[in-house]
């Protein structure tokens, strides 16, 4: 078998919580007068919250100091926060509960990579508490994708060289991050327009496919 291990991204691949984001960001984003619209949260997706809120302030004519900007990325997390206590078990599709414990059986070791501060409790929320090998996040890296350092952690808490793991990415800043960690990466959702993946999947349980 190529891959020994498959480290994937949390949001828009394991469940999806943009929505949640995004109307955590536009509350921040209204309350400054910014103008917030889907296509820039779009470009907030694999990155930091503190990158997440400059792209927002590029909109904003105001100034605004270091410690407000720390200020309103923590009411952001707790607006954030609030609704993901909404996820349940029903949040996680059969599709991918069913691809992972067939990952597993097959010898797989897995992982999340993911730049969100949150993954552990999502993964709780969702029922999957406890169930990866290993958990790389915002809270172990400094610098979000497309720096590859999260995945690389992940790698590294599995034991294993970065060419034995492969990437599951919905964010064209997480393929990105792959290629900078020379590993491979499949790509699912809007990351497939980047045509930088190693592969490329039109549903999640394709994965089966490509690890035999």
């Amino acid at each position: 078998m190529k891959y020994e291990a498959i480290i994937f991204d949390l949001d828009g691949v394991i469940c999806n919580t943009d929505k949640y984001h995004f109307e955590a960001w536009k509350a921040i984003a209204d309350k400054l007068g910014i103008y917030f619209d889907e296509k820039i949260n779009n470009r907030l997706r694999g990155v930091s919250r503190m990158e997440s809120f400059n792209i927002i302030l590029e909109k904003y004519s105001g100034v605004i100091s270091e410690k407000e900007k720390i200020d309103y990325t923590e009411e952001k997390n707790n607006i954030y926060k609030e609704l993901l206590s909404k996820m349940c078990e029903r949040d996680l599709s059969d599709e991918v509960k069913e691809t992972l414990i067939e990952l597993r059986k097959r010898g797989l070791k897995l992982a999340i990579g993911s730049s969100s501060k949150n993954t552990k409790y999502i993964l709780k929320q969702i029922g999957l508490e406890g169930f990866f090998d290993a958990i790389s996040d915002g809270n172990n890296i400094t610098n979000s994708k497309p720096d590859p350092e999260v995945f690389l952690k992940a790698a590294e808490y599995l034991k294993l060289q970065p060419e034995k793991c492969m990437i599951v990415e919905d964010a064209v800043a997480g393929i990105e991050a792959a290629i900078k960690g020379k590993m491979d990466s499949a790509a699912i959702g809007d990351a497939l327009f980047s045509n930088k993946a190693t592969y490329n999947l039109k549903s999640f349980n394709e994965i089966l496919i490509i690890i035999k």
